[in-house]
């Protein structure tokens, strides 16, 4: 049986720059073609090259398989390409998502376009989860980025979801595409980055108005959080339609092919010691709340990883607000809940209820005092939640927005973008998020 697999360098490339993928195959020649993800798969190059065989790696060094570089044309917009690997030629657009055979990599751009939003792909969290030779960040301290999977490509930590089996959560396909195709469907332009762009100071200052994140963006970089709070602080915007966002953080190499996150004490494991990883240094709640920049932090809200969980939704506490126009909803209805829009992970504040009965931030965990909740869902007790000890604040989602020279929004689940193209409330109020601050 012919084999066939492949990743990139870096990343990202730049338009008009040299993009250098590392590709193996027993054929003695592949076909590679090209795609950027939009409403559907557009494609937008092919080349061949001669094959060569070579071993797979482990997970925690460079594959070094060999190098094939291809010059990306002035004319290709900024987007998520995917490399579709073939050891014959295409008749078809093949499907996107695959665990062997495709390349993942983001086309920046080569100077400033005039967009004003900028959408940042969580290159960190596919390759946390990625057990491409054998090993994760749910393992190891230490992976690379050089071998295949990062979004596609290769094997993948986690359970399967209930709601949307299609493809693996952690991977492109289960969040990041329908965003994406639902931004182009509604005449949103964007330029694309990466976590690792922004871990090196890249694009921020090109005049963008909002920083868009969406499904499940888990592991920073400081330098990646230090240079997105100096965009809020400088009058930048945010908009984070996911949760469990920046909630470990990862030291990158000096190349940037590797990352490192000491997650658990020497010795230990997620399989030997699954508590062990409470009270470690690398998550950022103990050193530098996420809250502080988001408003939210998954140690207030809570996951259910396995199989279906209760239907929950947001329940609106202030409909007059901006964020609700044009929507109908009135204070007291919820969004979502018939398609358990709360999950597989969610974000919150720490909260008490006022003398109206409304939920206002305590504070206590570094969310800003003047966040604003504006949807709450309280969680049951039988999902999983990251405060082992007893909590002054109930366990919620919250999803609200608060500002500090830029305005921050977060919608505090991880399936925001599985209902946009179903639910109404759901796309109108990321319209409004996007009209707003963008």
């Amino acid at each position: 049986m012919t084999s066939i697999s492949g990743y990139p360098a870096r990343p990202s490339v730049r338009v008009g720059a040299v993009l250098r993928l590392h590709i193996a195959t027993s054929a003695p020649r592949f076909h590679v073609d090209f795609y950027r993800w939009g409403t559907t798969p557009h494609h937008a190059g092919h080349v061949e090259w001669p094959g060569c065989a070579v071993e797979p790696g482990t997970f925690d060094a460079d594959w070094r398989w060999p190098a094939y570089e291809f010059l990306v044309p002035p004319e290709w917009r900024s987007g998520v390409y995917i490399a579709a690997l073939s050891t014959e030629p295409a008749s078809d657009t093949p499907p996107m998502d695959s665990r062997e055979a495709r390349i993942l990599f983001v086309v920046t751009p080569s100077a400033p376009s005039g967009r004003k939003v900028l959408f940042k792909i969580p290159t960190f969290t596919y390759h946390a989860y990625n057990t491409a030779g054998g090993g994760s960040l749910y393992s190891a301290a230490q992976v690379t980025t050089l071998r295949p999977g990062g979004g596609v490509g290769g094997p993948v930590k986690g359970l399967p979801d209930p709601y949307d089996p299609a493809s693996p959560r952690q991977t492109f396909a289960h969040w990041d595409a329908p965003f994406i195709a639902w931004m182009e469907e509604n005449g949103i332009e964007s330029d694309y980055c990466t976590d690792l762009d922004l871990h090196e100071g890249q694009y921020l200052h090109d005049e963008y108005r909002l920083l868009v994140s969406a499904g499940h963006d888990e592991y920073w970089s400081s330098e990646a959080r230090r240079n997105v709070t100096a965009f809020r602080d400088s009058g930048g915007n945010i908009a984070n339609f996911g949760a469990n966002t920046c909630w470990w953080r990862v030291r990158v190499t000096p190349e940037g092919a590797g990352l490192h996150c000491d997650k658990f004490p020497p010795g230990a494991t997620a399989a030997t010691d699954p508590d062990s990883s409470y009270g470690c240094p690398d998550h950022w709640w103990e050193s530098e709340p996420e809250n502080s920049l988001l408003g939210v932090s998954y140690r207030n809200g809570g996951g259910h990883w396995n199989g279906p969980r209760t239907p929950l939704g947001f329940t609106v506490t202030d409909a007059d607000h901006w964020l609700f126009s044009g929507t109908g909803l009135r204070t007291g209805d919820v969004i979502g809940r018939d398609d358990a829009l709360v999950g597989y992970e969610c974000d919150g504040a720490a909260y008490e209820l006022d003398a109206l009965g409304r939920p206002q931030p305590t504070g206590q965990d570094g969310t800003p005092k003047d966040f604003e909740i504006l949807g709450i869902a309280p969680l049951p007790s039988d999902w999983n939640f990251a405060a082992r000890e007893a909590m002054d604040s109930p366990r919620a989602a919250t999803l609200g927005l608060y500002s500090a020279n830029g305005t921050v929004f977060t919608a505090a689940t991880t399936d925001w973008a599985r209902l946009l193209a179903t639910d109404p409330d759901v796309a109108a109020i990321t319209r409004n998020v996007f009209a707003r601050l963008s």
